[in-house]
């Protein structure tokens, strides 16, 4: 038997009782540094900037770590009217990942 690590075979193996646990993946499109006085004064259709443009990427995380950077589209079909992320990179794994 081939005792080698492999990190990868744990998250592919359907036995594995990990493989079947949600995570939540966050997706940020963006900063804002507003100050707490104009903070404090936003409303219904306040517009707050943030530090991104529409067509730049959005990075996807999972807790603090950065795993993944895409792009925004919008699903077409069934799904018409979502979003969902098309992933551009995947970020190289640390420990602990």
């Amino acid at each position: 038997m081939d005792d080698t690590p492999n990190p990868g075979r744990a998250a592919t193996d359907p036995n594995n009782p990990f493989s079947a646990v949600p995570v939540d993946v966050v997706v940020s499109v963006g900063r804002a540094r507003p100050l707490v006085r104009d903070l404090v004064q936003l409303g219904e259709n306040s517009v707050l900037t943030l530090d991104r443009r529409v067509e730049d990427p959005v990075e996807l995380y999972v807790g603090d770590r950065l795993i993944a950077r895409g792009h925004l589209e919008e699903i077409e079909g069934d799904g018409q009217g979502l979003l969902a992320v098309r992933l551009t990179e995947i970020a190289q794994p640390g420990p602990g990942l």
